[in-house]
């Protein structure tokens, strides 16, 4: 009653408050009697993102419990016509899960030709185990990805014939972490001198590059590698798997390494990397020079019938690239899916 006598009497909100110490906003609540204030809701606009929300959503559910990255589906709504940018998009992401933080990884940076990061990441285990050997070079982060049955020694020494033969050469040391199929006794000989598996230490000797082994627990040493690691499940697993899952159908060897050669070649190797601030193909240009020379194939005792012969790698070789390659989108695997359905 008071703040309202005060009022008629012509004293401002500020001098009511003052007046009788309180805040002016207990003092605009008393003169409402409805308890509004003045301000007055905007209407609601029409969206550009509005049209695609519904596939959005049903993206993420069918993606669950992975999570679609928003370049992913903006790649994906572009192609169905959406006009907009992507910080709508992200804007809209939000409501659906919150934006975890994720812990940065401490890099060592190296000279061209002189480190490649290699390691196993594993998608499905059991009788329909499904894997991927990834390396990465480590001064232009250009990646190889081949998908696989089984992780077995065969199999990786084929894959890390195809990466050579992808790369044009083979860079001066490989980084693993402590596999059975690399290293059979740390430190074997004195600290840091490892026993390694006899027919991986054959195959090294005859590349021509030096294995080195991440400390025990640290797989975080190949930083590089396990950074990409995640964009290859977040960026293209999880994509390829949920849209083949609304098909009924279900990632293979074959399909995967069909869809790996285009999106490392489409996205992976051309888009702009955060931490050197260019394209890995573009930093490959220099460092392709400084890589060893592909060796004749390896005579090694192993059963051959288990490995895909050298010459023969599902992926064209990095010298094959336009010098300057232009950045497209992904195809969203709408021919593969037409094809198989």
């Amino acid at each position: 009653m008071e703040i309202r006598i005060l009022h008629k009497q012509g004293k401002s909100i500020r001098q009511i408050a003052r007046e009788l110490g309180m805040s002016r906003k207990t003092v605009r609540k008393a003169l409402d009697p409805a308890g509004v204030s003045g301000y007055r809701s905007r209407p609601v606009v029409a969206s550009k993102l509005d049209p695609y929300k519904p596939y959005l959503v049903e993206r993420v559910k069918a993606a669950h419990p992975d999570w679609l990255p928003a370049t992913v589906l903006w790649r994906e709504i572009r192609e169905r016509g959406y006009p907009g940018g992507i910080t709508l998009l992200r804007l809209f992401l939000v409501r659906l899960r919150p934006v975890e933080a994720v812990e940065p990884l401490v890099r060592f940076e190296t000279e061209p030709g002189e480190q490649c990061q290699v390691d196993w990441i594993e998608f499905r285990q059991g009788k329909d185990a499904l894997a991927a050997l990834v390396a990465t070079l480590g001064y232009s982060r250009m990646s190889f990805v081949e998908f696989v049955s089984n992780m077995q020694l065969p199999t990786l020494l084929a894959c890390l014939d195809h990466a050579f033969e992808y790369f044009g050469g083979v860079p001066r040391t490989l980084l693993f972490d402590n596999m059975k199929t690399v290293v059979g006794l740390r430190d074997a000989y004195g600290k840091g001198h490892h026993r390694f598996q006899p027919a991986f230490w054959d195959f090294a000797h005859h590349h021509g590059f030096r294995p080195q082994l991440c400390r025990p627990y640290r797989a975080r040493t190949k930083g590089k590698v396990e950074r990409f690691n995640g964009y290859l499940r977040r960026s293209f697993y999880n994509p390829l798997a949920s849209r083949l899952r609304q098909a009924g159908m279900k990632v293979d060897t074959v399909t995967a390494n069909i869809e790996v050669g285009r999106w490392l070649r489409e996205v992976a190797n051309v888009r702009i990397h955060a931490t050197t601030g260019v394209s890995p193909i573009e930093r490959m240009l220099r460092e392709r020079s400084r890589l060893g020379p592909l060796p004749p194939p390896w005579p090694g005792q192993l059963p051959v019938s288990r490995i895909m012969p050298a010459g023969q790698c599902p992926f064209p070789r990095v010298s094959s690239f336009p010098e300057a390659p232009a950045q497209h989108a992904l195809r969203v695997y709408e021919s593969l899916l037409e094809n198989q359905v």
